[in-house]
């Protein structure tokens, strides 16, 4: 079956940075579009960056030139590489797989930037 397991996550302060994996497995990972996803408290679930199976990438305007996904093909991983990190990240950050109608979610990790 197709899993994703997200890991990383953690306190760190403002400013600081964090990197973020999903290791997935049940699928052939190279064709799939991979995405990150966040939800914070009592708010809806965002996409927060996408990466194509050939690697191109989209991120939302709140994280554009902080954020950074990529991708190993080889070791079946999806990154997100997080700088100058903002109270307003704080998140449960969920990786995303899809291909047409297929698509599953990892169960989260969760990010808390505070001083």
């Amino acid at each position: 079956q197709m899993q994703l397991v997200e890991s990383g996550g953690g306190l760190v302060q403002p400013g600081g940075s964090l990197r973020l994996s999903c290791a997935a497995s049940g699928f052939t990972f190279s064709n799939y579009v991979m995405a990150w996803y966040r939800q914070a408290p009592g708010k809806q679930r965002e996409l927060v960056a996408t990466i194509s199976t050939v690697g191109s990438t989209n991120y939302a305007d709140s994280v554009k030139e902080r954020f950074t996904i990529s991708r190993d093909n080889s070791k079946n991983t999806v990154y997100l590489q997080m700088n100058s990190l903002k109270p307003e990240d704080t998140a449960v950050y969920y990786c995303n797989c899809r291909r047409g109608p297929v698509a599953s979610w990892g169960q989260g990790t969760q990010v808390t930037v505070s001083s």
